[in-house]
């Protein structure tokens, strides 16, 4: 029961909640579940207030803790950051200061890669216009992880922040003008230029490119490109539509790729007022092994957009480890599997499955069969509390909460005598809404109340198998039946 306690008085925010929380979590003591179950509650936290920032960031100050409680915290620092300058409290809150300070500070020091992303994560987080000259400078000179990482980031800018000077930092970064780029790297500055309002000339230059690029990257990007087509709400529906008219780009010479990479979005939910959409993209290697898989379950709603749950797979140096040749020029990548998830708009700290051979053999040898947790708890999702005075003079109190349970869990397999590698991710949650109308008058008292409950279950698996010619690839999306009180 106390990681339920410690979510409800994180959830409460009141000034006893708040010092009952600063007494018990003792973060040199706690488990880190416990530690990490108070900082994710922070960080999902709807409308948090300046004093849970000042108390998580007390309880990050000045100890050693263990790498993943310390990661969680500074994600969720950035989280707050952003929610708390939703408020327009930014230069109001103190603590707002402080927990920019921390992070800018931080990545300042970081010494290790590792460090460096957490930092370019949380300013993900945040979203903060002033930060996006610094997470240019990381995309443009940092090394390929860091450079990545920042890339992501700069992704969760809505499109009024991509100015003019992001968008050429991303063509360079695209076209490799200064020098050469990773190419997840590569596609994910590609789909920051199709996705906020693009140029005609940057779309036909992509699909030039897309000529030059090796068949897999080539297949997924022009895949990319016509999913724009397709998806009504997408902002570059109209120019593809005209760019398409052009015989010399809409031919079977642009769009005759044969690589087995795919990326696909369709609609889940269509109601006049939602429309719920489920994404999925697969990135193979020359070789044949899956480099990066992202799943993505997105809410769109007149206009705004809600990165429900985002999960990104990634798998390196697989091909090294078998003894396939990289291609010419590339650097022989790091055996490296790891995954790494958005939720309701929170970056959560990214998981490592396993790093090296070794690595990898020990977690083989040792493995308990138990999928990896990726968050799991209870989230107040909303908090909303109204006073509408009516033209008659009485006034009419609106209540409304959602809480939502959340249990995500992921894993990956490498079966090395077997020439396999498995990937399954599992998802269930259920959301419960409370809704409360009062009109109170001397003379008269009136309420309406309602309740809502709704609970989800969704399984995504990948199996691959590539001990023959072609490739073996099965998916499989599993979707339970969903109760709704």
């Amino acid at each position: 029961s106390r990681p339920f306690v410690v979510e409800a008085a994180v959830a409460a925010q009141s000034v006893a909640s708040l010092a009952a929380l600063s007494d018990f979590l003792d973060f040199g003591k706690e488990p880190k579940f416990l530690l990490e179950k108070f900082l994710y509650a922070a960080a999902f936290s709807p409308r948090p207030s300046g004093e849970l920032l000042h108390l998580v960031l007390d309880k990050l100050d000045g100890r050693r803790l263990a790498p993943e409680v310390w990661e969680t915290g500074i994600v969720a620092v950035g989280s707050l950051v952003g929610k708390l300058c939703q408020q327009k409290l930014c230069g109001l809150q103190q603590e707002v200061k402080r927990g920019m300070e921390t992070i800018l500070g931080g990545l300042r020091g970081a010494k290790e890669e590792s460090e460096v992303v957490i930092y370019l994560l949380a300013l993900g987080n945040a979203v903060l216009p002033e930060t996006i000259p610094i997470l240019l400078d990381h995309a443009e000179e940092g090394p390929t992880t860091i450079s990545t990482a920042a890339v992501s980031a700069l992704r969760r800018f809505p499109a009024r922040h991509i100015s003019g000077k992001v968008k050429r930092a991303m063509r360079r970064i695209f076209h490799e003008k200064r020098k050469s780029y990773e190419k997840t790297c590569r596609l994910a500055a590609a789909e920051i230029l199709l996705d906020n309002e693009p140029s005609p000339m940057d779309i036909i230059n992509i699909l030039l490119a897309a000529n030059e690029l090796e068949t897999e990257t080539a297949t997924f990007l022009l895949l990319k490109v016509q999913n724009s087509l397709r998806a009504d709400h997408h902002p570059a529906r109209k120019i593809m539509k005209d760019i398409m008219r052009d015989p010399r780009i809409n031919n079977y010479n642009f769009f005759s790729k044969a690589g087995i990479s795919s990326s696909f979005s369709g609609p889940l939910t269509v109601t006049q007022d939602l429309l719920s959409t489920f994404g999925l993209d697969l990135l193979f290697l020359e070789g044949g092994f899956l480099r990066k898989s992202v799943s993505d379950f997105s809410l769109l709603s007149h206009g705004q957009q809600l990165h429900a749950a985002q999960v990104t797979i990634e798998a390196q140096g697989v091909e090294s480890m078998l003894e396939e040749n990289t291609l010419e020029g590339e650097e022989e990548p790091e055996l490296k599997a790891g995954m790494s998830a958005i939720f309701f708009n929170v970056q959560l700290r990214p998981i490592v499955f396993f790093q090296g051979y070794t690595d990898l053999m020990a977690k083989f040898l040792l493995s308990s069969g138990e999928p990896t947790s990726v968050v799991k708890g209870n989230l107040l999702l909303m908090d909303h509390h109204q006073v509408i005075p009516l033209q008659s003079g009485l006034q009419v109190t609106v209540k409304l909460q959602g809480g939502l349970g959340l249990d995500i869990s992921a894993d990956m397999d490498v079966n090395i005598w077997e020439q396999e590698l498995k990937t399954s991710i599992n998802a269930r949650g259920s959301l419960a809404i409370d809704f409360q109308v009062e009109l109170d008058a001397p003379f008269l008292q009136a309420t309406t109340k309602s309740q809502t409950e709704v609970e989800t279950s969704i399984h995504f698996d990948t199996l691959l198998r590539f001990s023959g010619s072609p490739v073996l690839l099965c998916l499989q999306l599993r979707e339970e039946q969903v109760p709704y009180r």
